[in-house]
């Protein structure tokens, strides 16, 4: 039986190691040395090597997962194996490439359909947020639990706006007018796993944001559900995993934000 507990500890260490190669890097990072995936969607050859050492790593600690990755360095995803690791290796490449220093990176382990590990390792900070099934969730060494603010009005909401398909950007900018009227405020920080650690780490009372990948979310989500929070889709409970779309809150005002965005959404 794997020990979850302990395979956090290893996964942390091998964030950290790879945090401080990305923090390195951006001492002389030439933003001209960036290749275009899709509109505004922008990688370097840092979250290219970043994520290969991640592969690396992971590989010598759970030998036979699989991997599902951003940038595709392990290959194709396959759905065979009992174990699979999301990656992220540098969430948050826009701030990375604008020097605005909020990028983390994000690693979670699925067993079937389940997440039983994550790590979100924000590297300018050097905050290791992680979380293991049944095990709670943790910064570095001290656990961490979501906020108890009762309701909207008493909150700090994380979003993250649209920046490739705009078909949704009307409904959106609604949903983000009446979370700005009924809130202390929204906060769009560049990085989804960054987001979701600050949501379990009490520091956001609650998060949304659509079009979202996996290995933007996967480590975020567990650490949320970890740490006492709540984590759905938008209108449901759906599948805020490989759903496309993500509520995490503390849980109090959950049914809030989802009635705020139910709205507009619709």
């Amino acid at each position: 039986m794997t020990d979850y507990l302990a395979l956090s500890h290893q996964v942390a260490a091998l964030c950290r190691e790879t945090a401080q190669f990305i923090l390195h890097e951006a001492k002389t990072f030439d933003p001209n040395k960036i290749e275009n995936k899709g509109l505004h969607d922008m990688v370097s050859y840092v979250d290219q090597e970043a994520e290969r050492r991640l592969v690396a790593g992971l590989r010598e600690i759970l030998p036979a997962a699989g991997f599902i990755t951003e940038e595709g360095t392990a290959g194709a995803p396959d759905e065979t194996q009992e174990f699979t690791w999301i990656i992220d290796p540098l969430d948050g490449t826009t701030n990375f490439i604008h020097s605005l220093p909020v990028f983390a990176v994000s690693v979670a382990l699925l067993h079937g359909p389940e997440l039983v590990a994550g790590v979100v390792h924000e590297a300018n900070r050097d905050e290791s947020f992680r979380a293991a099934k049944g095990h709670g969730a943790f910064c570095n060494e001290n656990q961490i639990h979501v906020t108890g603010a009762p309701k909207l009005a008493n909150s700090l909401i994380a979003t993250g706006f649209p920046y490739t398909k705009f078909a949704q950007l009307d409904k959106y900018l609604q949903v983000l007018g009446s979370f700005m009227q009924r809130t202390h405020g929204l906060r769009r920080m560049g990085s989804a796993a960054t987001d979701l650690a600050y949501v379990a780490a009490g520091r956001m009372d609650g998060y949304f944001e659509f079009n979202i990948n996996s290995y933007d979310v996967a480590a975020g989500l567990l650490l949320v559900t970890e740490a006492g929070g709540r984590v759905t889709q938008f209108l449901e409970d759906g599948d805020p995993l490989f759903g496309r779309e993500v509520v995490a809150s503390n849980g109090h005002l959950h049914d809030e934000m989802q009635a705020t965005i139910r709205e507009f959404w619709a």
